[in-house]
């Protein structure tokens, strides 16, 4: 910024006629003494010619003066946030040290100084505005309420002034600014003054047409709209009255803004607003009568006008999950103009206006139950008697004491829980970056990845391609996303550093034409105490169990293995000679060699395969695993064909024990009519079926079919076989079979 330092006489006039009217509005908070000390800075800054001028060409003294009019006369403020607004450019152009502020205002003053100063240095790092978490990071940093208070008010008197500037960009910036940004806060205080002259002068500067186009409409029908809705109430009125109630009633037309947006909403034209003013009636009525009598001035209204149903939303029956409750309806008014009629009691508006955040959410403005907790106090306050300004004086900013929000080298502001580094930083950005990470460049200065982010910082990852993840980096990051990418990483990396220690190993023994079966290392894997292969090459990756150790162990489980195969006549076989060419061939075994499937089986590892669910009754085999567990699959099992095929070896014949004591789950696909109450009659049939649970249910419906997938727990196949029976002869299911 380029500051030309001179002012104007007709500047200076409007600056002291500003601080005149300025103290005599504070004039009962001013403590003695400091109306003199600021007519003597300020004379002081014009007698010393020390006036800069902003982008726009504006006096920054006046500009001052100006805001602080708007923030005392619409929002309340009083002497210490005056003396603030007022001092501010003082401190930031080097006229007066804030250490100075301090020793002559006090701490309140010197505090929201201190907010202002550090919230520039935050738009020194080119913020992405737009975004949430800047709004969060802004209120955090502003330390104290009041300082929110001021950048609205700036933002309003700036809007106001620069309507003649000649500089395109600037504007455009701070008109956008005001929409995304100030216009949504004053929306949340509850400064709906401000918050729709923002949101106006805004539309003015960043589509100049659409504005004059709806304001110049809105110009040429107002006399006749006041008339029409002045005629379109006294009948009301008048039926209301005479029903007994107890109500008053309001009468407004939509900003310029809003009608824009529905304009654009709607893909339509200013004519075809249906709702360019609404009516709002609001009751005085008992909490236990409330929705009768809502709903009795429903009726009167619509006996008397025609509604458009299309246009109803009913939020008294299911009220909205932010608790707003209203009843909405648009009729066909005199003129065969349509009207848009909100009905609610008094409790019910007090809940849109005040409640936490249900009319700011209404609005459509997004909110967090915090931030808008804090925010309604304030407004609360400020709607209050001036005695009770007092506590807006002692409020401190304590907000977002549990996250932080840090930016990225381009301006976009990440939240993170309170305590996360810049590992959970690099994490976030992607897991490659955080695999690679080896510190950070935060605010220009070098960091570790175990350093702690703190709100407003600016975070630069370093990366290296020769790191890699380690264990103990679970203890270095707070988020969830973090140690899951790390804990998948450091499984990789276990993956791939098993596979090259069996690649060596497997290496070593052939070149000691030493023959690999398999079923001789997973033996040894057992014999060593290994439950898991990959724990037993995962030590001898790392060095802790010895290659030529293991070799040794190997030949002497061989031996043993091949000693017991002989002694039994047995003909050892490799398992890369054996092919069964018949895999749909059922198996026969002999009896010495079939499973007997009892939970309260001892000595064998077994399971029921997921790919299949087998329950009892089913014809089943077992298949030894890798591990030496016991995998239980149906005889039809999709993937049996397969086993039979390549591992013949390994699979061993099963029975079910007695009489099945257990549940077991199974998944049924349904497919029939997408009629009403047919998924009724299925549920409620598999509910009367003893001992059978239903666990889950997902349905889909298309082209006037739908589908589903059951989830349910049974006996046995006699069980199910019934269930299934009694299912298909539900009217309109077409199929159901058995997952």
């Amino acid at each position: 910024m380029v500051a030309k330092e001179f002012y104007t006489e007709a500047e200076r006039t409007e600056t002291f006629e500003g601080f005149r009217k300025l103290m005599s509005l504070i004039h009962p908070s001013l403590i003695d003494g400091d109306e003199e000390k600021m007519y003597a800075h300020l004379a002081e800054l014009f007698d010393n010619n020390a006036i800069s001028r902003d982008i726009f060409g504006h006096n920054t003294v006046l500009h001052s003066m100006q805001t602080a009019i708007i923030a005392v006369e619409e929002e309340g403020l009083k002497r210490d946030g005056t003396m603030a607004t007022l001092l501010y450019n003082s401190v930031i152009n080097g006229h007066m040290p804030i250490e100075d502020v301090r020793e002559t205002y006090g701490e309140n003053v010197y505090t929201i100084i201190h907010g202002l100063v550090r919230i520039q240095e935050l738009y020194k790092k080119n913020p992405v505005i737009e975004s949430e978490n800047f709004r969060n990071l802004l209120i955090s940093f502003a330390e104290d309420m009041r300082v929110i208070l001021i950048m609205i008010a700036d933002r309003v008197n700036l809007m106001r002034h620069i309507k003649e500037s000649e500089n395109v960009e600037a504007k455009r910036q701070v008109s956008e600014e005001a929409s995304y940004l100030y216009a949504p806060l004053a929306h949340k205080l509850g400064l709906y003054k401000l918050k729709s002259e923002l949101e106006d002068l805004s539309l003015k500067y960043l589509e100049h047409d659409a504005y004059y186009l709806i304001k110049d409409k809105l110009n040429a029908t107002k006399k006749s709209r006041d008339a029409y809705i002045s005629k379109f109430i006294e009948p009301i009125e008048a039926k209301l009255k005479e029903a007994g109630l107890s109500f008053h009633m309001k009468g407004r037309t939509k900003s310029i803004h809003s009608i824009w947006q529905k304009m654009k909403k709607q893909k339509c034209a200013f004519e075809g607003i249906y709702d360019l003013f609404a009516i709002r009636i609001i009751l005085d009525s008992p909490i236990e009568q409330e929705k009768a009598q809502c709903w009795q001035v429903f009726a009167i209204i619509t006996n008397m006008y025609q509604g458009n149903p299309k246009r109803l939303r009913d939020w008294l029956t299911v009220p909205k999950s932010n608790g707003y409750e209203s009843l909405h309806i648009t009729v066909l008014g005199p003129e065969n103009k349509w009207v848009e009629v909100q009905i609610r009691t008094a409790r019910m508006d007090e809940i849109a206006e005040h409640g936490l955040a249900a009319h700011w959410r209404y609005k459509g403005v997004k909110s967090e139950g915090g931030l808008d907790e804090w925010l309604n106090n304030i407004r609360t306050a400020l709607e209050n008697n001036d005695d009770n300004l007092k506590v807006i004086d002692e409020f401190k900013m304590d907000l977002y004491e549990d996250e932080v929000f840090v930016f990225t080298p381009k301006g976009e502001l990440l939240k993170f829980p309170k305590g996360a580094t810049v590992l959970d930083f690099a994490y976030q950005i992607h897991s490659g970056i955080g695999n690679q990470c080896i510190g950070a460049r935060i605010n220009n200065k070098v960091e570790t990845i175990r350093h702690t982010l703190h709100s407003g910082d600016q975070v630069e990852i370093m990366t290296s391609s020769s790191q890699t993840p380690k264990v103990d980096w679970l203890n270095a990051v707070q988020t969830s996303r973090a140690k899951s990418k790390i804990r998948l990483a450091l499984k990789d990396i276990q993956v791939k550093e098993g596979n090259l220690a069996r690649e060596m190993l497997e290496r070593r023994m052939k070149n000691r034409k030493i023959e690999i079966e398999e079923s001789v290392m997973n033996h040894l894997v057992k014999k060593l105490g290994f439950k898991e292969t990959r724990d037993f090459y995962k030590q001898v990756a790392d060095g802790t169990l010895e290659a030529n150790g293991v070799i040794e162990k190997y030949l002497e489980v061989q031996r043993h293995d091949k000693g017991l195969a002989m002694a039994g006549n047995a003909t050892v076989q490799s398992a890369e000679e054996f092919v069964y060419e018949n895999p749909n061939e059922e198996i026969t075994y002999g009896s010495d060699d079939v499973i007997v499937i009892d939970k309260n089986l001892k000595g064998i590892d077994f399971q029921l395969a997921k790919c299949c669910h087998p329950i009892y009754g089913d014809d089943v085999f077992g298949f030894v695993t890798v591990n030496g567990g016991i995998k239980i699959h149906r005889s039809d099992c999709p993937n049996a064909p397969e086993l039979r095929k390549r591992f013949g070896y390994r699979i061993v014949r099963a029975k079910w024990s007695g009489k099945g004591n257990s549940q077991y789950s199974i998944t049924l696909k349904i497919v029939g009519n997408d009629d009403i109450g047919i998924v009724n009659n299925v549920t409620n049939i598999i509910s009367k079926e003893a001992n059978v649970m239903m666990r889950s249910i997902n349905i889909d419906s298309h082209d006037g079919l739908f589908s589903g997938a059951i989830v349910v727990n049974v006996e046995d196949t006699g069980k199910l076989e019934t269930l299934v029976k009694k299912i298909r002869n539900v009217r309109g299911v077409k199929q159901v079979t058995r997952i």
